[in-house]
């Protein structure tokens, strides 16, 4: 009776490198150098034995690799959201920076939570990861013990750090939620009002940018902010439309945290028939692409939200591979988009 070599171990009942090896026609250190490190081999025997794993169907052990180079090529990746598009441009941005590096993401989504920040995090830890990319910078009690310990570089990507010993990627929340404010003001708005939505740090950080503009002119007044923890959706933007105008009805201007509520104010201002930005000037955050596309079209502040996942990436692998970074962050800024809404 013939036997059938299925490439697989009797014990574990799955495909090891000896097995790829062998049905490749090299010594198992060759067909590890072809996987690990090709540009040692040549290209026919890279084909061999990359013709072997997909016959196979063999999956390379990451944590024995882990442990044999003490480095594992995973980078963990956590953000709030995957379904956000500001999110979504910083993972593009991330993929193309490591993909030449023969790296692995391990993506976790935080949903905003704490918790789920602390779960995630001490899973993927197990994994040995090379280094970690994190959005924000303020996290639990827990989360920072974790990332103190765990002896892992970390760039913390969409705002700026001001400890010098921190690794960061991204703009001023602070300062680009000014900018639009004092933009409004300086176009002769007077009862600018604010509407936020989930209360992250950055919101809370563009409120505060808001805030300051509007007290430097003598313009504040707590009846003009609107802020709900509520998930920012289009939805959400015209029912908190209706809760401004019912709390200061002599509003002239509105900013929006995010461009989806921005979107979501002008249809209710439409559906109001509200001239905007004859009645109401509305503003939003973050340039998404419909915003351009509006009637009218909005204005926001544009982020280098594919830059920032790039940059920082980039700046972890220089890191990672023991290159001391001429600087700990990088302020890659942002553009006020000045369109008709306001």
């Amino acid at each position: 009776m013939t036997k059938v070599n299925t490439g697989k171990s009797r014990a574990s009942g799955k495909t090891t490198l000896a097995s790829v090896a062998s049905h490749a026609g090299v010594s198992t250190m060759t067909a590890s150098r072809a996987l690990n490190q090709p540009e040692l081999v040549s290209q026919a025997v890279r084909t061999r034995v990359e013709l072997a794993v997909a016959e196979l169907g063999y999956v390379p052990n990451r944590a024995a690799r882990a442990l044999a180079s003490a480095h594992s090529n995973v980078i963990m990746v956590l953000v709030p959201s995957l379904s956000n598009a500001v999110f979504t441009a910083v993972l593009e941005g991330i993929q193309d920076a490591v993909e030449s590096g023969n790296y692995q993401l391990l993506i976790g989504n935080t949903r905003y939570s704490d918790a789920e920040e602390e779960k995630l995090l001490g899973i993927y830890l197990q994994s040995n990861p090379d280094g970690i990319l994190l959005s924000g910078l303020s996290h639990s009690p827990r989360v920072e013990q974790m990332l103190a310990t765990c002896g892992v570089p970390v760039v913390s990507m969409m705002d700026l750090a001001s400890e010098p010993s921190q690794l960061s990627v991204g703009f001023s929340q602070f300062e680009a939620g000014h900018t639009m404010t004092r933009y409004l003001i300086d176009k002769g708005y007077k009862r600018i009002g604010f509407i936020g939505a989930q209360l992250d740090e950055r919101t809370l950080r563009r409120a505060a940018g808001y805030r300051k503009a509007m007290e430097d002119a003598g313009l504040a007044d707590v009846r003009l902010e609107t802020m709900v923890a509520d998930p920012s959706t289009i939805a959400l933007g015209a029912e908190l439309l209706g809760r401004m105008l019912a709390a200061a009805p002599d509003c002239d201007a509105i900013f929006c945290c995010n461009d989806d509520l921005a979107h979501g104010a002008i249809y209710q201002c439409q559906r109001r028939g509200i001239a905007v930005p004859e009645q109401l000037a509305i503003c939003g955050f973050n340039d998404l692409p419909a915003s351009a596309w509006m009637k009218p079209s909005v204005t926001t502040i544009g982020t280098p939200r594919y830059r920032i996942g790039y940059e920082a990436a980039t700046l972890l692998r220089s890191v990672i591979n023991g290159t001391t970074p001429p600087v700990s962050q990088i302020d890659l800024g942002f553009t006020l988009m000045a369109r008709e809404s306001a």
